[in-house]
Order: C-alpha cells, then structure tokens, then sequence
C-alpha cells in the first residue's frame, strides 16, 4: 500500500504555494482528508466485513489509488490536487482489510506486528525508490509517485493471492481470542457506551501520535535535510530497519503471552516506555548527547511502539479480554479516523499557527507534547482496565455462587 501512498512526499515541490499554503502541505492535506474520509466510512465498512470477495475488493482499492496518481500526474496543477483526495479515498480501507485477514488468532501479534513493522520499513523503503526514480531516472515530481506505484503492482498481487490462501482460525483460536462477527450498528453503539471512557482518552492519545508519526513520515526529507543528511537517499531506509526489528521482536513476544489480560496490560507498559522514551531522547539531543541519527532511531522506536499496538493488537486483545461480540476493526477504525483529522489539524497549525518555526523545531516540540500526554493517559487507562477486569472477576464469582 504504502508504493501507492508515500512516494510523493520525498518531492519538495519547492517554491509553489497557493492559497497561501505550501503546494507539498496541500497535496498532503487532500491526501489525508480522503484517507480520513475512507478511516470514518471504514468504521461502519470494515466492522461488517465478510470475508467473502475481500481480496477483490483489496484489489480495486488499490488499482483506483493507482488510477488517481496517473491523473495527478497528467492533470496540471494546481487542479491535480483533487487526485491525491482520490488516492487517499480508498486506500484508508486497506489497512482495515488486510487485518480482518489475521485478527481473532493465536498468533495474531506475530502477524500483526511483522506487518506492522514492515510498513515501519516500506515507507522509507518507497521514499528511497521514489528519489532514485527521480535523480537516475529522471522522472519529473508529478510523475514519479504513479511509475512507484506500478512498480509494486505485481508483488501486491501476489502478495494479496497468499491472504486469500490463509486457512480461517480454528476452534483453538476462537476458544482463545474469540470468535470474530461482523457488527450491527446496535452492537457497534453498545460496546462504545460500555467503554466509551478508554476509548475516548486512548483516541486521544492515538490521535497525537498519529499527528505525530504522519509528520515525521511526510516531511522526512526537511527533517533529515535539516540534520545535515541532505541527498543521502539511503538514509530513508537505514533509520527506519533498527525500529522495525526492534518493535517487531518486542511487540512480536508478547504474542505468546497466552493470559489475554496479562499481555493487554503488558501493552500498556510498553505504551509508557515508547512515550518516556521519545521525551528522554529528545532531550538528550538538544543537550549533544545523542547524534541526530541515533535521535531520529530512538524517537522513532519510541513512536512506533506506541503506534503499532493501537494499529491491530491492543484492541485484538481488549476484543479477548472482554469477549467482545464483534472485531477488532471497529475500535482500530474510530481510533484511526480520529488520527487523521488530528493529523490534518497539525498540518494546517503549522502552516498558519507556526509558520516561523522550522520543520525540525516543530517536531522537537511535538514530542515533548506527545511524551508528556501519552503517559498521564496510558496510566489512567490502565488504571481504569485493572478495575474493570477485577470488577468483571467479582461479578462472574457471584453468578457461579448463585448458580
């Protein structure tokens, strides 16, 4: 997915503007704003799912993503902008897709997080294919994003041919994850009411670091370029490899945590280490202690540790916890409709609230904010998921005693 989404952002587009607004800011905004769009219409999509037909309907998210970048490339500017809206529309509901394909399994987190940790590497990855086309190739900026993309369209193919081959979890998954329903609107407003305090805090906190993630991902480039990196395309790729193996090899164990409510809680301590983690590295940083790069690796291993659970895991594991009637991607989908309206929300910030600041300035301050937000609430959420689970406990005791 990621060939047919970020390649674009390693151009800088540099001195176009309209409207006042940066060109590069807006195509990126048009972008969001559809893939937002698709993130809202993907909680009532996705939550009733059939696996029937799914795999078509991968393919022609993709192939319609692929079509709008072809426009945007012919289409003058800045009337190409509305393309990128179109590339964005459907592939917000490929994520949600792809997991209904490995969710409600035993090894659900090993799965989940390999794919996880493989978009960690796959967006440099692109970024660095995307600028290689562009200086040895010679292919302009507006065109460079579609040729990416074509490139990847064999490999998603087949890739998409081997999910349809997955056999569908067992008796044993079901008995140890539940088994995994499409959702009603009844059932959907149900189970918001019945958590609706976590899940409001923890959109939250997923919405900043989604504002957070997607601004080091888009603006890769002015950020590197500002550390001293400039025209190391490689870079793109080397950074990103140490967070994607480290996050797949924790995250990944604690797939054989069997205790369902043992590893949710474990989820939520690896969630305050990745937001210590990203304050402490940046202030180690600013006071050179740190390389840049050593930096860059470390907030991003923090980011991504907090990222990646909200993404398919932690709420596969809550959906366990508390044998939720449904699928995990009803809570992943109002989590991540959430997170990139807070996404386009700093985008716009930036450019009107702060337009003095430098790129690296403000992401130097986002994570602060980001550190300091995401441990008060990780800790109220766990707090307020000890009660319950124990609560829970009291409650099935009484009915076996009255039994």
């Amino acid at each position: 997915m990621y060939a047919f989404r970020k390649p674009f952002t390693i151009a800088t587009f540099e001195a176009i503007s309209y409207w006042g607004i940066d060109y590069k800011i807006l195509l990126i905004i048009f972008q969001v704003l559809g893939y937002m769009l698709s993130k809202f219409i993907g909680i009532k999509v996705i939550s009733e799912l059939k696996p029937k037909r799914r795999g078509l309907f991968l393919v022609i998210m993709i192939f319609i993503a692929e079509l709008a970048l072809l426009l945007f490339a012919i289409t003058p500017k800045p009337y190409n902008i509305i393309f990128m809206f179109l590339n964005g529309l459907p592939l917000g509901m490929v994520w949600g897709i792809v997991f209904s394909y490995l969710e409600g399994r035993r090894f659900t987190e090993i799965l989940g997080v390999a794919l996880s940790s493989s978009f960690i590497v796959s967006s440099g990855f692109v970024k660095t294919i995307g600028k290689y086309i562009m200086d040895n190739w010679h292919i302009s900026e507006y065109w460079m994003p579609f040729v990416t993309g074509s490139l990847f369209i064999l490999p998603f193919l087949f890739f998409t041919f081997l999910l349809e081959k997955l056999p569908k979890p067992d008796k044993e998954d079901q008995k140890l994850k539940t088994k995994r329903v499409p959702m009603s609107p009844k059932e959907r407003k149900k189970l918001f009411l019945k958590f609706a305090f976590p899940i409001i805090i923890l959109v939250l906190f997923y919405t900043s670091l989604t504002a957070f993630r997607d601004f080091r991902d888009n603006f890769a480039r002015e950020l590197w370029d500002a550390l001293g990196y400039q025209g190391n395309a490689s870079v793109y790729t080397t950074a990103e490899i140490p967070i994607a193996i480290a996050v797949l090899v924790i995250l990944g164990s604690l797939g054989f945590v069997k205790n369902n409510m043992k590893a949710f809680l474990m989820y939520h301590y690896v969630l305050l280490f990745g937001t210590i983690l990203i304050g402490i590295s940046t202030w180690l940083f600013q006071i050179q202690v740190i390389s840049p790069f050593v930096w860059m690796i470390l907030t991003g291993f923090g980011l991504y540790s907090c990222y990646v659970p909200f993404g398919c895991i932690f709420f596969d594991r809550m959906v366990a916890v508390f044998k939720i009637k449904g699928n995990s991607g009803f809570l992943i989908y109002i989590a991540d409709s959430f997170g990139y309206l807070g996404s386009m929300f700093i985008l716009l910030y930036k450019n009107f609230g702060q337009p003095s600041l430098s790129w690296l300035q403000f992401f130097t301050y986002g994570t602060y904010i980001i550190s300091v937000s995401g441990i008060l609430i990780t800790i109220m959420s766990l707090v307020y998921f000890i009660k319950k689970n124990k609560k829970n406990k009291e409650v099935a005791s009484i009915e076996i005693q009255m039994a």
